[in-house]
């Protein structure tokens, strides 16, 4: 028996490299205006210990801003890698603040935070507000990293590189 494929069926090579295409295409424009350098949203962060702090508090500090879950494994993966970031800039005038997205039970975020000893600021978005404030934010792992003045510098949507993020921190630390 002879098949013959229709101009309509699912050749995989091909399939294949026009996902490629089109999950870069993507990256590209969800990261684009990464050059940028807009003001972060003002927020107030509701920390799981109860404390609350501010974008506009934060001002003064390089600070990285991450959208996670704990449902998420690629979050859950570099958090340590964000926990080494935090300890090695920290002393320097670098923060973290991790923010859990509203699906994410907060029993959940509590229990990982403290299991896993996260030294920085963890919130909870429980409206999903800061979330839709910061971009409509959907996809876990974003990440934002702030200037001193607090301003956007860039945008990860994903794992960062975490060498090309500790050269930026670099950089945005050594300025003024």
């Amino acid at each position: 028996m002879t098949h013959h494929l229709s101009p309509f069926t699912f050749d995989r090579r091909r399939g294949l490299a026009a996902l490629a295409v089109v999950a870069t295409l993507g990256t590209s424009l969800l990261l684009g205006g990464c050059g940028t350098r807009d003001a972060a949203p003002e927020s107030t962060f509701v920390l799981i210990n109860g404390a609350k702090t501010s974008t506009s508090e934060l001002k003064g500090k390089v600070t990285l801003v991450n959208f996670w879950a704990t449902t998420c494994v690629s979050c859950v993966k570099e958090m340590p890698m964000l926990v080494d970031t935090y300890q090695k800039y920290k002393d320097r005038g670098y923060e973290t603040v991790a923010v859990a997205m509203s699906y994410d039970p907060p029993a959940y975020v509590l229990n990982f935070a403290q299991t896993r000893q996260l030294p920085f600021k963890v919130a909870l978005d429980n409206t999903g507000d800061i979330a839709k404030n910061w971009g409509e934010v959907k996809l876990t792992p974003t990440t934002y990293l702030l200037d001193k003045q607090g301003n956007i510098v860039k945008r990860f949507v994903g794992e960062p590189d975490m060498a090309a993020l500790h050269n930026l921190i670099e950089e945005l630390l050594a300025k003024g």
